[in-house]
């Protein structure tokens, strides 16, 4: 399966801030942006992501993550000039996807969950169509929409609807199969111009090929995109990492724990950041598997 992360757009909800710098780029917390969403392709098993921004922004996230190697990943970039719509990236991304499946995460999504590797990793494995997953919010007119039976099957999807016939918005993680580019390719834009990604997910959903993966109660999935949310999520971020011990989103954690590195490496990558605290959790983690694994 090959990976895309969206992180274009000008990042208008966080001016003047983002005039200057990609919003992907901001901290949550104590790391980029772009980690959340890169760690949760990494945790599916994806290797070679797509990643896609503005021309402006391109050079600086070329220069945090570079080609990917040094994390065991094959990262490559994409340029869009201006943003029309989640799904254009299937049709900039189109090359890049070839005739894999692909799992599409957007740039400014936290995740976090105690079970997320396993539901992803059973998701990821099963693509039969499009696998959407679904989050109860208390303000669902703000989100693309999911509604099931009472078997919990898809049934319906609506964009930011007036009267919601329920309460899962459907999180910026997609999984679909190697249809979704010509899909994209065909669909109608909006009013705005822009090329829905609910009208992809509603193609799926009349053929049948469309199902909706449940995050429910001990999970947290967040929208940082607003100066609001970034700083609700870096609280999260912040309580969780300084309770338990832990770094959320470390991708150099997380590059050893799969395999994609080894102790060796992750140590090297640890002391290229130190003195920070985070470099001195990644050459504790790395000498602490070392230790265990050797």
């Amino acid at each position: 399966m090959k990976g895309i992360v969206l992180a274009g757009g000008h990042g208008t909800r966080l001016y003047p801030v983002t005039l200057a710098v990609s919003k992907q780029l901001l901290p949550v917390n104590d790391k980029p942006m772009i980690y959340y969403p890169l760690s949760v392709l990494m945790l599916a098993g994806v290797r070679e992501i797509l990643v896609i921004s503005t021309p402006a922004d391109l050079p600086n996230l070329q220069r945090l993550l570079r080609d990917g190697s040094h994390l065991g990943l094959d990262i490559s970039y994409a340029r869009q000039d201006e943003p029309h719509g989640l799904a254009e990236a299937f049709i900039i991304g189109a090359g890049h996807i070839g005739d894999d499946p692909v799992a599409m995460v957007l740039g400014d999504n936290v995740f976090h969950g105690n079970a997320f590797y396993d539901i992803l990793q059973r998701s990821v494995a099963d693509v039969d169509g499009c696998v959407l997953f679904g989050y109860p919010v208390s303000d669902p007119h703000r989100y693309g929409i999911a509604e099931t039976d009472a078997e919990g099957r898809l049934i319906s999807l609506e964009e930011k609807p007036a009267e919601p016939r329920s309460n899962r918005a459907i999180v910026g993680l997609y999984l679909y199969d190697n249809n979704v580019v010509d899909i994209a390719k065909n669909i109608s834009p909006s009013a705005r111009g822009e090329l829905e990604i609910t009208d992809v997910n509603r193609v799926y959903l009349e053929r049948g090929k469309a199902r909706l993966v449940d995050l429910g109660r001990g999970f947290a999935w967040m929208d940082a995109g607003t100066p609001e949310s970034m700083l609700q999520a870096s609280q999260y971020v912040q309580t969780l990492e300084q309770r338990q011990g832990v770094r959320i989103a470390c991708v150099e954690e997380i590059a050893l724990r799969m395999g994609y590195i080894d102790a060796a490496a992750c140590h090297r990558l640890g002391s290229q950041l130190a003195p920070s605290g985070y470099g001195t959790y990644v050459c504790a983690v790395a000498k602490e598997f070392g230790h265990r694994t050797g």
